[in-house]
């Protein structure tokens, strides 16, 4: 069987402002919930003495395969830096959206929690237009649009 595209998951620090944040953005839709305890315990490697409870919130973008799983921790907490990782950084470095208007979407993510780096806008000749932005929990996201 040929793999086939599921999800990406984000940890988040605030659950419902995360739901807000992407769907009123982005335009995604929540679709499944996930209320989740010690059966997951050993697949996401925590100790057997851990308690977990873990809300999972899937989105949904048009009808495409596009999903996302919003993950909050009620336990253990989550931790962590919550800032952009650099792009020469091993790792996963952004996510990216192909949007009509630059500009609308850098006002809707400064609206909803997140940060637009106007200092990497960068406008090239070919009529692309991108920026690098970030979510209310330091996600970079790359927004872009052609132009046509």
């Amino acid at each position: 069987m040929k793999p086939v595209w599921s999800h990406i998951g984000i940890c988040v620090s605030d659950l419902d402002r995360s739901i807000r944040f992407y769907c009123e953005v982005f335009g995604f839709v929540a679709t499944e919930s996930y209320d989740v305890g010690n059966e997951y315990r050993g697949l996401m490697e925590m100790a057997s003495a851990v308690d977990v409870r873990l809300l999972s919130r899937f989105l949904q973008l048009g009808d495409g395969p596009t999903r996302i799983e919003l993950l909050y921790f009620e336990a253990p907490p989550a931790d962590g830096p919550r800032t952009r990782r650099r792009m020469n950084q091993y790792g996963m470095t952004h996510i990216n959206f192909r949007v009509d208007d630059v500009d609308a979407v850098a006002a809707k993510i400064r609206a909803f929690g997140g940060e637009v780096h106007d200092h990497t806008r960068t406008k090239l000749a070919s009529g692309t237009d991108v920026v690098y932005c970030n979510d209310p929990d330091g996600v970079r996201i790359e927004v872009y649009s052609t132009g046509q």
